[in-house]
């Protein structure tokens, strides 16, 4: 069955980085989209960014541009995000989403991303 493990999250300042990673297996990784949702604290899930098979399109939610980087290893079945600059606001549960679905179903368990001053 399909399985999405997200890791990496943590506590970090304002202006610091964190590496995201979603291990994937279940499926041809290598033939979807990929990508990633966050989930704030009493908000509605915001789409992040997402990736396609080739590694050759990438999509950004405004509020990440030029902050954050996607990117996948279809050798390890991985997928990534990089993110730099981090900012209070982008505290929240980080998902891994097979083919970029907005469906939870669709959904990794997810890894807590907190940035605090």
């Amino acid at each position: 069955q399909v399985q999405l493990v997200e890791s990496g999250g943590g506590r970090v300042q304002p202006g610091g980085s964190l590496r995201l990673s979603c291990a994937a297996s279940g499926f041809t990784f290598a033939s979807y989209n990929i990508g990633w949702y966050r989930q704030a604290p009493g908000e509605e899930p915001e789409g992040v960014s997402c990736i396609d098979p080739n590694d050759e399109n990438t999509i950004y939610s405004d509020s990440v541009k030029g902050r954050f980087t996607v990117s996948r290893d279809n050798a390890l079945n991985m997928l990534y995000l990089q993110m730099n600059n981090l900012k209070p606001e982008d505290t929240g549960v980080y998902y891994c989403a097979m083919d970029c679905s907005p469906k939870q179903s669709d959904w990794g368990q997810g890894t807590q991303v907190t940035v605090f001053s």
